[in-house]
């Protein structure tokens, strides 16, 4: 018995989606620097082949990721990020087709302990040599990054980028060991595991806006700023559910992880990983709305300090918006009937975040009724 018979939720976002007006530029040149690097085709020194072909490449839309996330960068600013998004794809696949797919957990540590030696903490701090794609887009990438406005984030973006690929790692122990991680440890563990703790730096790339400092360490803005980043891995984990958990045996996915933690199927822990995303998305809409005003009068901010932080604030909520569209319709994620249900937006809807995630009916054809368990879980990711 499959969950079709099951009315699911719907992935809630209450943002309209917003377009960069240079879309079409990133489009005329998406391709070029993946090439420059050897990430497609057969281009370039890789030592273990390219990444992609040119179809597979330009079919994950990754410039329409770029441009709906950011939609108020500058020509320049969406550029440089865009380039982010691509290498942040192309670790993602290397690894899983190089280490997840063939349970080298050696080989994966080695990779990842070369990586390290190109996350720089100082701009003039010498790198190893790249020697396959992955390493020379990072490598590429730090020279870029972190001009004199942003200079003050290669540290932070740089510890998370660490943490993002040791979580590969220790995403490959926990499949190759069957151990599916706690529901307790898992939000914190997704958040470094998608790269999430450097999504603050490409609002800042896109709005010139800071969180004001007087505020940045108070609790309402650590909680802002979790809730921001478990919308977007754990709303990604309901995405690609289907493929991580059907396709490739992964056990590092919010459905498993509330299968297991609560003892139920994954016929009840489809509904309950659409709610908990439901859930964070109201926290972030509380914090912003009801927590942060009377934060913002206790500490007495400027005019132009409150300003500074709406721009910010809704440089964040288009980040989710866009990547929530880029869930939807992207065939990265599509389930494999290719249907798309609406998307539930407040105060009505607009060009392509008109949709539901493809989760929805991806996971209501696809989860059968059975107990979660380590035995789910075989090998790749």
């Amino acid at each position: 018995m499959t969950v079709r018979a099951v009315e699911l939720p719907q992935l809630w976002m209450p943002y309209p989606l917003r377009v960069n007006p240079y879309l079409s530029a990133l489009r005329e040149e998406s391709e070029t620097w993946a090439r420059e690097m050897g990430m497609l085709g057969g281009e370039g020194p890789s030592a273990r082949g390219a990444i992609w072909t040119r179809s597979q490449f330009h079919a994950m839309t990754v410039e329409l990721l770029t441009a709906w996330t950011l939609p108020d960068a500058s020509l320049a600013g969406l550029r440089l990020n865009h380039r982010f998004n691509i290498w942040a794809l192309a670790w993602d696949d290397y690894f899983a087709s190089t280490f997840k797919q063939t349970g080298d957990l050696p080989g994966a540590l080695d990779f990842t302990a070369r990586l390290h030696a190109f996350l720089r903490p100082e701009a003039d701090a010498r790198s190893p040599e790249p020697v396959n794609a992955v390493e020379r887009g990072i490598a590429d990438l730090q020279k870029h990054l972190f001009p004199p406005r942003l200079a003050h984030w290669r540290q932070e973006f740089n510890l998370a980028l660490a943490h993002y690929i040791d979580a590969g790692v220790q995403e490959l122990t926990n499949s190759r060991g069957g151990r599916v991680p706690h529901l307790i440890e898992y939000a914190p563990f997704r958040r470094e595991s998608f790269a999430a703790h450097t999504a603050p730096y490409s609002v800042e790339l896109a709005t010139g806006a800071r969180i004001p400092e007087q505020l940045r360490h108070t609790r309402t803005v650590h909680a802002l700023l979790d809730a921001f980043m478990d919308v977007m891995g754990l709303a990604n984990d309901v995405a690609s559910y289907e493929r991580e958990v059907h396709e490739e045996r992964d056990v590092n996915n919010l459905v498993v992880v509330i299968g297991t933690s609560l003892g139920i199927t994954l016929h009840q822990a489809v509904p309950a990983a659409l709610h908990m995303v439901n859930a964070r998305m109201r926290d972030f809409e509380h914090l912003r709305h009801h927590e942060l005003p009377p934060l913002v009068d206790r500490f007495g901010l400027r005019p132009d300090e409150r300003e500074e932080l709406e721009t910010w604030l809704g440089g964040a909520a288009s980040f989710l918006s866009g990547l929530h569209a880029w869930y939807t319709g992207a065939p990265r994620y599509a389930p494999t009937d290719h249907s798309v249900p609406e998307q539930r937006q407040r105060g009505g809807s607009e060009g392509a975040a008109d949709r539901h995630a493809p989760a929805a009916s991806s996971l209501a054809r696809g989860a059968e009724a059975q107990t979660c368990g380590p035995t789910a879980s075989a090998g790749s990711a």
